[in-house]
């Protein structure tokens, strides 16, 4: 790893597995992704933090939300900008400079590769990032500890307890809820999942 917050062997993988992953048939709009909108007031400023190819911002543009797609993978971002027909920002998640900037924060399955001792700086900058009141949701997949997968990823693999520690580590929230749910993964591996939903205090 060259920082504590990324992995460039993951971010490799996206470069170089951009286009495959990105043409993926995913569910046009998931439960998880529908329940957040709805949290929202409409026309709401969304970050969506690890775009990948641009499918979750697309329904968040098509229900006329206000979205800044943003992705660490620069073969993936190219991917999203061509779908979405706008700009896609390339940034690393501990880059992310944005004060008091959005309703909602969406990570869907993006947040789960960034190293433990990383996680609680980038969720402090997420935090930060959020208006008074602004929600933020986050999927991560469960386990004992950090380590790869058959691809060479990284993952967190957190448990309940190590999240609840990493939130809270990066500063006070409103409202924290995790749900557990069972998916599969991008080599069709099936896992249980940790999805987080917090409130910035208002």
């Amino acid at each position: 790893m060259a920082d504590e917050a990324h992995d460039l062997q993951t971010l490799a993988f996206y470069d170089r597995e951009a286009e495959a992953y990105a043409g993926r048939r995913l569910p046009k709009a998931s439960p998880r992704l529908i329940d957040f909108l709805a949290a929202l007031p409409a026309g709401a400023r969304v970050l969506d933090l690890g775009c990948g190819g641009g499918q979750d911002s697309e329904v968040m543009l098509a229900e006329g939300f206000e979205v800044t797609p943003l992705d660490g993978s620069a073969g993936l971002a190219r991917i999203a900008q061509a779908r979405l027909g706008r700009p896609v920002r390339v940034q690393l998640f501990e880059d992310l400079e944005d004060e008091a900037s959005f309703d909602g924060v969406w990570a869907n399955a993006s947040l789960l590769h960034v190293p433990t001792a990383g996680l609680a700086r980038v969720l402090a900058r997420v935090r930060r990032a959020l208006k008074p009141g602004g929600v933020f949701h986050a999927s991560y997949k469960a386990g004992d500890g950090g380590g790869r997968d058959t691809l060479g990823r990284y993952f967190n693999f957190p448990s309940e307890a190590e999240l609840r520690a990493a939130y809270g580590d990066a500063g006070p929230w409103a409202a924290l809820a995790i749900r557990q749910g069972v998916g599969h993964s991008y080599e069709q591996e099936e896992r249980t999942w940790l999805h987080v939903a917090v409130v910035r205090p208002a």
